[in-house]
């Protein structure tokens, strides 16, 4: 069961799921703009272009975070890590995010997966928001 009487949390999580897949839906082919309207997520325009803001979901009856199993190349693992990818009403449609296994990649920590998953915000009590990345296949 989710919670209930969760109206304001809910209200201010469906905002901060608009914001991030309005910054993901955002084109990035003008990455040498900076400036506090730079048009893309990230914190430089001349190291890489983002395309992913990762978040983290916490379970509003345990507090625990959200986790759910994934297949990447033939190997399972589980991963808290998601990209948004659809919102409609209190429920938004998340990728699972893999960590990426070249652990020499720094720039690109997680690999998309084909793994989606929808949640009903009113099960959430809070997301946290990870570093902006790219991720490949999305």
């Amino acid at each position: 069961m989710c919670c209930q009487g969760n109206n304001q949390n809910l209200s201010c999580l469906v905002e901060i799921i608009e914001t991030i897949l309005m910054l993901q839906d955002q084109d990035n082919t003008c990455c040498e703009i900076g400036g506090c309207d730079k048009p893309y997520l990230g914190p430089t325009p001349t190291v890489f272009c983002y395309n992913t803001r990762p978040v983290e979901f916490y379970n509003c009856q345990t507090g625990l975070r959200w986790a759910f199993p994934y297949t990447l190349n033939g190997t399972d693992g589980t991963s808290t890590v998601f990209r948004i990818e659809n919102q409609e009403g209190n429920c938004c449609t998340c990728r699972v995010l893999a960590p990426n296994p070249d652990t020499t990649e720094t720039m690109n920590p997680y690999i998309a997966t084909s793994t989606f998953f929808t949640i009903n915000l009113n099960c959430v009590s809070a997301i946290q928001c990870l570093g902006d990345t790219f991720v490949s296949n999305v």
